[in-house]
């Protein structure tokens, strides 16, 4: 229900949430995540945005998963090998009220 929307107005306004979440102004473009694949990617709202730079890997959730430290570092691993000079920063963005400790992981 969520996916599409949340695709919609990260792609249209990456420069927003580039400031939002990176804390600076950067163009972003969208990176397909076919290009990353060594097996298909299988994600809800799955964003990848990039600059010269960096990447920007936005994560949109409707509940916790107990395998999203995983997924993670999967991506992580899969756009430095890619790209292995831009930095990356990481964050999934859970749209849904929870009480749940997994939405404050930050490691495996």
């Amino acid at each position: 229900m969520f996916d599409n929307t949340c695709k919609f107005i990260a792609e249209m306004y990456s420069p927003d949430f580039a400031t939002w979440l990176l804390g600076e102004p950067i163009t972003l473009t969208k990176l397909s995540p076919t290009e990353l694949s060594l097996e298909p990617i299988r994600a809800d709202a799955l964003i990848l945005l990039q600059s010269d730079e960096v990447v920007l890997h936005i994560e949109f959730q409707t509940k916790p998963d107990d395998d999203m430290p995983f997924r993670m570092a999967d991506y992580r691993l899969r756009v430095y090998r890619r790209f292995p000079n831009k930095r990356m920063h990481q964050v999934v963005i859970y749209l849904a009220k929870t009480e749940s400790e997994k939405v404050y992981r930050t490691s495996i």
